[in-house]
């Protein structure tokens, strides 16, 4: 889909190509557009779930809208390691870094219900997580056999599957309302309602820019529904500053072996993400493979750009796979065009209105565009499922490490009588499932018989396609 007026095909497949100001600009807001919801609803999340969040009155409600800021001003810094570089650091590609979601299901247990000074626990962990992720630059192409898509599909399908009952609870009206007459009414499920309806339109019915930002554009529709049923404060934004640099160590730092631990396990799985990430954009764009440089410096960027965020009071960076399959849609491969959406960012970052604003859309809207990005989480993990070949031994990895992860997850009194950091850990459900996953496949023989299913699963040891027919055997 690439236009002849932005360079020809050998500079649109060229890295260092800046394409004319007139078309470089409106791409990099693109870029910018198609990250921005999934860029800020982390922090959203996290703050709900600590309590000073939407809907909790609580008098650190600013707190929230300080790392919303954060999350876009840091989200530009790390998109600049990635596209401009620094020494080693950065593949020099037009890769889009903005917060992650697969750290959410670590990041809940930490800070739930425990207030604005939880968030130093969570900021210790950030810190050493990013540190963490960028050592593993020195070795992660030769770490990727540890997570084939039997373990990479289960981990994404386990992130999504976390998130998704947070999706419902905003939709119906967030936490503090559960319990009330308000909690699921019709005008809460109207207003979320609307959103998915919008987006849903927009995904299948338009194409280009309108279908890439249909969740954006459906919260704002979403938004403006809601400023005329009068469900819209703007109190912060007439009070919020219009200028504000990042503040060192807003949260403070306090290091936690939960934490540690929590995120240095989920910047594993991160950092392969970020290898997948890269090797798309070089094919996808370039059409070649990436070079054991780029993948190096991606992995440093990742790393140092998420420590750098702990720092200042900001979640996680990682490379967003949705501006990946932007790069392959325009066939646009500069990364000046990434550069510039970077800037756009950091300006955002720099005007705590912004924040404000985006504070200001009502819970029940917000909910309609997360159960959508919750449920593409769970239908990405799925497809990455479906890469894998599935005989009975990888059937049965993938069971006991669901039943585990999720169970423990939904049910996390059943491990009550554990320690602190060890129930943290556990509950999350992601680090089990994950750990269980990456232990087992590489510990488990190739295959097993069909006997060997057939008592446990009812008559359903599988048969569909990738499956062994009835009548193999080993």
């Amino acid at each position: 889909m690439s236009d002849a007026s932005i360079g020809t095909p050998d500079q649109l497949r060229d890295p260092n190509y800046t394409p004319p100001l007139t078309k470089a600009v409106p791409l990099g807001i693109q870029h910018v557009l198609a990250m921005f919801v999934s860029n800020v609803t982390p922090a959203i999340i996290v703050c709900g779930a600590a309590g000073f969040g939407f809907g909790s009155n609580s008098p650190d409600f600013p707190q929230m809208i300080y790392m919303i800021q954060m999350s876009m001003f840091f989200a530009g810094i790390a998109t600049l390691f990635q596209s401009v570089g620094l020494g080693p650091v950065g593949a020099r590609l037009p890769i889009v870094q903005g917060t992650s979601f697969a750290f959410i299901p670590i990041m809940i247990p930490l800070v739930a219900g425990k207030g604005v000074d939880a968030i130093a626990v969570l900021m210790g962990g950030i810190v050493a997580g990013g540190l963490f992720h960028a050592f593993l630059g020195l070795f992660i192409g030769r770490l990727r056999f540890a997570l084939p898509p039997l373990v990479t599909g289960l981990v994404v399908t386990m992130i999504g599957l976390a998130l998704v009952k947070v999706g419902i609870q905003y939709a119906a009206g967030g936490v503090p309302a559960i319990g009330t007459e308000e909690y699921g009414s019709g005008l809460n499920w109207f207003m979320a309602g609307t959103v998915i309806l919008v987006t849903l339109g927009l995904k299948f019915f338009t194409r280009g820019m309108l279908s890439v930002s249909a969740v954006l554009i459906g919260l704002l529709v979403g938004y403006a529904v809601a400023v005329a049923l009068g469900q819209v404060n703007l109190g912060n934004v007439g009070r919020a500053a219009s200028f504000a640099l990042p503040n060192p160590l807003h949260f403070g730092l306090e290091f936690t072996v939960a934490a540690i631990v929590g995120f240095c396990a989920m910047s594993f799985v991160s950092a392969i993400e970020t290898v997948g990430d890269v090797s798309g954009i070089t094919m996808g764009g370039a059409g070649r493979e990436a070079t054991d440089r780029e993948i190096q410096g991606a992995t440093y960027a990742d790393g140092i750009g998420t420590a750098i965020s702990g720092f200042f009071g900001a979640l996680p960076n990682t490379s967003f796979s949705q501006n990946v399959g932007l790069i392959a849609m325009t066939g646009v491969m500069s990364r000046m065009v990434v550069t510039i959406g970077a800037l756009f960012l950091i300006v955002c970052g720099l005007v705590p209105k912004i924040g404000a604003i985006i504070s200001s859309i009502p819970i029940e809207v917000l909910g309609g565009g997360v159960i959508v990005m919750f449920g593409m989480v769970v239908a990405a993990g799925i497809s990455m499922l479906s890469d894998v070949n599935w005989n009975r031994r990888n059937m049965v990895i993938f069971a006991i490490s669901l039943s585990l992860g999720l169970g423990l997850q939904l049910e996390p009194n059943a491990l009550q009588y554990l320690p602190g950091t060890l129930k943290v850990l556990a509950t999350s459900g992601i680090l089990p499932a994950a750990v269980i996953a990456i232990v087992l496949n590489l510990a488990l023989p190739e295959e097993l018989s069909s006997e060997s299913t057939e008592e446990v699963s009812g008559g359903m040891s599988g048969y569909g396609k990738g499956s062994l027919s009835k009548t193999d055997s080993v």
